[in-house]
Order: structure tokens, then sequence, then C-alpha cells
């Protein structure tokens, strides 16, 4: 039998260490909420893939659908030889989607090819070049991506010099002592002595801040951002790549506010386990690039679009937003119990909506000071007792639960079992 001790050392040899790994156990097999590493040890699975798998490992709508289009083709590159499969999972995200008016939808491979290709769109329809982000907000690691991620360590250090033309103003945060109004004085202040609006091509945010710590943006937030953009004629961007597809207790995060953003990226939890990401958009935007100037050999993988279409319809037929909310609704209510008792390791701020919950591990009781080395402990000990966990945040001391929508509530009560006794003071 392999072991984890075996396959780290081999992958200490032959993987660069700048892809870092949250847990030295390797993956042999999942099912649903479950995962064996290769030495038969079981888990429950906390952390889904990084919000990838809203519907679980496996499901068996999913798996039936890719097994479908893997005897039909698997490959033809829609610039090439298009398919049906690509246009049906646009139609359906341009029905589902909180835009104004007709919208469309392209799609590509990863996040961060997401967001890259909504900047180039926001500039081909405004004419523009400026990009406004938030601090502790996260969009990927390519070179633009990572200009627009708010966090340096680990995501920019050593790769300077980074593109220009991208600003960042704090996000609002009670415990960092952040208001609305110090974020939209920060915007004010960039208008005046870094870039003028009508230079700015699009603000971008997460509604919910996921490595940033799973902090919610208010809907006093994204109600002035949208007045702002619409007064300046900015494009406003929602970052969906980690809250949409029913995670939030909505299909998309940003239907908890109201606000109807210009375009929203959309990736992980999109293919239920597959690489598939898209940009979906008001259609007048969306159509102001070129022939050719958007696209991807892999972009929109019929394989992946298959699968996509299955997770729509598991979201729909199984009712996962309303279990995300429900879920949510356990997780916080034993969080709480967790916080008031005095044998625990003191945490903090049990926050975010539907089954999008992190809280913070802190120094102190009643404080927000943060303990991020106390938050490895707190992993560390849950994986050991068979929990898979993330952190998160701007100090590393937010752990997040990312549990699939599709888990029973006595997994989930198992598990939270676990990340209770990894609490224990």
């Amino acid at each position: 039998m392999t072991t984890n001790a075996e396959l780290q050392a081999r992958r200490a040899a032959a993987v660069p260490r700048g892809v870092a790994s949250a847990h030295p156990v390797f993956a042999a097999r999942a099912e649903n909420a479950e995962l064996w590493d290769v030495e038969g040890k079981r888990y429950i699975d906390f952390g889904g893939g990084i919000a990838v798998l809203n519907t679980g490992h496996r499901h068996p709508k999913v798996m039936a659908a890719v097994a479908a289009q893997l005897e039909q083709f698997t490959h033809t590159c829609f610039q090439v030889s298009p398919y049906e499969s690509y246009i049906e999972l646009a139609e359906r995200l341009n029905v589902l989607a909180p835009i104004n008016g007709p919208a469309k939808t392209i799609f590509f491979t990863t996040g961060a090819e997401a967001l890259e290709n909504a900047i180039k769109i926001a500039r081909a329809a405004s004419g523009r070049s400026g990009v406004i982000t938030f601090a502790g907000g996260y969009h990927g690691r390519t070179m633009l991506t990572m200009a627009m991620t708010g966090k340096v360590l680990p995501y920019k250090k050593k790769f300077a010099p980074l593109p220009a033309e991208i600003y960042h103003v704090p996000f609002p945060h009670e415990p960092f002592g952040v208001t609305v109004e110090d974020s939209l004085r920060a915007i004010d202040m960039l208008f005046r002595a870094d870039i003028e609006p009508d230079r700015t091509a699009a603000i971008v945010l997460e509604p919910v801040q996921g490595e940033g710590g799973f902090i919610p943006a208010s809907t006093e937030l994204l109600q002035a951002l949208r007045k702002l953009c619409d007064k300046h004629g900015i494009l406003l961007i929602a970052d969906e790549v980690q809250t949409a597809f029913a995670r939030t207790g909505k299909m998309f995060g940003i239907e908890h506010s109201g606000v109807k953003p210009d375009i929203m990226t959309v990736a992980k939890s999109l293919a239920g386990g597959f690489p598939l990401s898209g940009v979906i958009g008001r259609a007048d935007i969306m159509d102001a690039a070129e022939p050719g100037g958007l696209g991807g050999t892999y972009a929109g993988s019929p394989i992946a679009c298959a699968a996509a279409l299955a997770v729509l319809d598991v979201i729909e037929e199984e009712k996962l937003i309303e279990r995300a909310n429900h879920i949510g609704a356990m997780m916080k209510s034993r969080l709480e119990a967790i916080s008031l008792r005095n044998n625990t390791i003191p945490i903090a701020a049990i926050r975010g909506p539907g089954a999008m919950v992190a809280f913070d591990i802190v120094t102190t009781r009643g404080t927000n000071e943060p303990d991020a080395d106390t938050t490895k402990r707190v992993l560390t000990k849950a994986r050991e007792h068979g929990l898979i966990l993330l952190s998160c945040g701007v100090y590393g001391n937010a752990v997040r639960l990312l549990v699939p929508l599709t888990a029973s509530d006595e997994l989930i009560d198992e598990g939270l079992d676990v990340l209770e006794l990894a609490l224990a003071a």
C-alpha cells in the first residue's frame, strides 16, 4: 500500500513548493461529502475542493451526464466546431443571472481566466483602462488577477512588477475598523489622486470575500457602488467564482442585496468538479470585443458543459438553495453554542450567508485579536480526527466551512462534533 508519507516525499521531489497543499493526505476516492485517503482513512470533507463541490463528490446525475458526453466526443474546441451544450448552458445562465436586460455568457476554464476576460470585456465596452478592487479580495493567480487580488502574501511575493492601472481600496469590515463610508471616501480619494472616473473601466468585488475571510459585502456598500458606477459610466463586476450556485442561500451571492451587476464571473461549483468558468453580462457589453478577441482552446469543454447542465438540474431538483440556508443555520447554531463555552479555544465573528460559514480564532475571548498559530493547530487536530477544514482571512485565523450542500444532517453533525473536539482547549 502506498502511504501518505511516501507520496509526500515524492511530491517534495517532483512538484515545486510554490503550489502548497493544506493537508498532507492524498485522496484515493470520494463520495458526496466523504473522502478516503490512500491509507484507507475516512474524512468528512468540509473543504469541498474550495467551494467546488456544492453538489458533492461524484453526484450520480453529474457522473451520468459526463459518461454520456464521453460516448459522443471529448473535445472539438468551440471556436472550431461548436456544440449545443455550450449554447444551452449559456441560455440557462442568461435567464438565471441577476442582470438587467438581455444577457450573454462566454465560457472559459478557470476562475482567474474568467476574471481576466471580464476585464478585457469591460475595457472593450468602456474604452477605459482602470480597475478598482478591494483589499482582502481574491481574484486569481495570473498576472492581472494577482494584481487585482488584495493580499500580498502569499500571492504577490517575488512576482513584481504587476500590471498597471489596478487600484485597491479598503473593504468594509467592523472588526478591522473599516466602514462603508471609509471605503467610499477611499474611492473618492482615488478619483482625486490617482485616476479620474472617466478613465475607470470597472469596479470589481466579491459579494462575499472568499480568501479574505468570508466577509459579506453589505447591501449598503453594493447599493452605493451601483449608484457610483451609474453616475460615472463605470461597469460593476461581481466576482461570483466562490459565491455562486446556491452556496450563499441564493443562486448568486449578490442577489441578497438586490443589486444587479453589469458583469458576473462564475466558476468553481458550476460544473460539479470539472474545470469550467464563465463570464455573464449585459448583451451589449458582452458583444464589445471583436470576433476572435475572446476564447481559449479548452474554454467551455463539452464534458464540463454537460456536467454543468446536470449541476443546474440538481440544484433545482434537490432544492439546494433552501438546503444551504438550513445547513448554515445548523452550523451557526452549533458554533454559537461552542463560542459560549469556557473550555474551548476562543472563537469570534461567526458569519456568512447560507452555507458559506466562517468564524475567527482569536487570542482572547471577547476580542478580535487574530491567532493564526492556533488556527493551524485546530486544522491539524481536526484532520487527525477525520475532518478536512480550510483556513482563510487576511490574518490567517478564519476557519471556513464549505461542506457539500448534498451532505446529510447526520454527516454534518458528525463533522461538527469533530470540529468541537478540535476546538477543545
